[in-house]
């Protein structure tokens, strides 16, 4: 039995801390990422003025919808040249996520008068040595999008720009860290050479909506041609990978739990064994072998039923200690998002790992109990 209840309570402990990392990839990439997002599933941008847009920007759920241009781009700072992802943003952008828990250092304005102003990824800014501040503009360049390319001289084939260095961000993910440039949509447009065209429509609900519901509905307005994603969808492969490292390693707990659980079987025979003059008296008073059978069989469950029981009521006390005091930490220094291991114990989780804990035992126990009945019983 408390064999069974390490290995479930390691189970709980185990899940509870991927479910935790999950959480924590969901708050840092909610400061950035917007809770629906729609994006064009046949080109790189297309006009929000339409009369399909109307429709959706009048669903009542919506509170606010922020236009986004994003391309690529050649950023450069006093001889430091390096690829960027552009991303132009409207005025919106400020109340659309949290961004400002994210940003480290500056401000959020983007502009001043005529002046435009940016926002690096921390690793960006690294790279470029740059920070908030900075006298020197950065310059942004961009090729011509209705422009063949000269090869005697390039650089006429280049649109260019420059912006002031307005604040750095950490989202911790090096996705956006290292790679992403927020700008004025104005400066993008002109630097990419669009008129009202967008990359995507970036939505923020009001308070109590549902997402899946206004999901849903926005999709069946636009159609096949447009994209909505929530932002689950907008990290899917990062979330994914999460998630099969969590199901992966419960596997593997899942074998210790069947070690645990086959000690049932020796314990049982010693115990058959043991009580064979109980088992005789049984049989005066009537009982046949079915009976009896079932007698030991019902204790080989108990014990997996009792030890599953256990442990998922010590992990969820173990998990609740670590969130709330944070016993077990990450490590020292400044490197971690988070200090201590974060936890967040699922209902779900819970119900599948003692599900699984009675199954194994069921299974791991009948046959030999009824063999074991069979051969020394008679």
């Amino acid at each position: 039995m408390c064999g069974v209840a390490v290995a479930t309570m390691a189970a709980v402990c185990a899940l509870s801390v991927f479910n935790g990392f999950q959480g924590v990839m969901g708050d840092m990439f909610g400061a950035i990422d917007p809770e629906l997002k729609i994006t064009s599933v046949k080109g790189k941008v297309f006009n929000p003025e339409t009369d399909l847009f109307l429709n959706v920007k009048s669903i009542p759920e919506i509170e606010l919808i922020s236009e986004s241009l994003e391309d690529n781009a050649l950023l450069s700072y006093r001889q430091r040249e390096i690829t960027v992802v552009l991303k132009g943003v409207s005025d919106k952008f400020a109340y659309l996520t949290d961004f400002e828990s994210i940003l480290i250092d500056g401000d959020l304005e983007l502009e001043q008068g005529e002046s435009n102003y940016s926002l690096l990824g921390l690793g960006l800014a690294n790279n470029l040595t740059v920070n908030p501040g900075f006298v020197f503009p950065m310059d942004v360049y961009a090729p011509k999008r209705k422009a063949a390319v000269n090869l005697s001289n390039p650089m006429t084939s280049l649109e260019h720009g420059y912006v002031y260095i307005g604040g750095v961000f950490r989202t911790n993910q090096a996705i956006y860290d290292n790679n992403y440039l927020i700008v004025p949509i104005r400066f993008a447009r002109e630097l990419f050479d669009y008129e009202t065209e967008v990359s995507a429509l970036e939505i923020k609900l009001k308070s109590g909506a549902s997402v899946s519901s206004v999901q849903n509905r926005i999709q069946t307005i636009l159609g096949k041609d447009f994209s909505v994603k929530n932002r689950y969808q907008q990290q899917e492969d990062t979330y994914r990978m999460v998630s099969i490292e969590k199901w992966v390693t419960f596997l593997i707990l899942c074998f210790i739990l069947l070690i645990a659980v086959l000690n049932t079987t020796g314990s049982l025979s010693m115990l058959i064994i043991e009580k064979q003059s109980d088992v005789t008296t049984l049989r005066n008073m009537g009982a046949d072998n079915k009976l009896i059978s079932r007698i030991f069989l019902s204790e080989g469950w108990m014990i997996s039923a009792l030890g599953g029981g256990i442990g998922i009521i010590l992990g969820f006390l173990l998990c609740l200690s670590q969130q709330y005091f944070g016993w077990l930490q990450l490590g020292t220094g400044t490197n971690f998002a988070v200090d201590a291991y974060p936890v967040i114990v699922l209902f779900s989780d819970l119900l599948f790992i003692l599900l699984a804990v009675l199954f194994t035992g069921f299974v791991v126990v009948f046959y030999p109990v009824k063999y074991l009945a069979k051969k020394l019983l008679n």
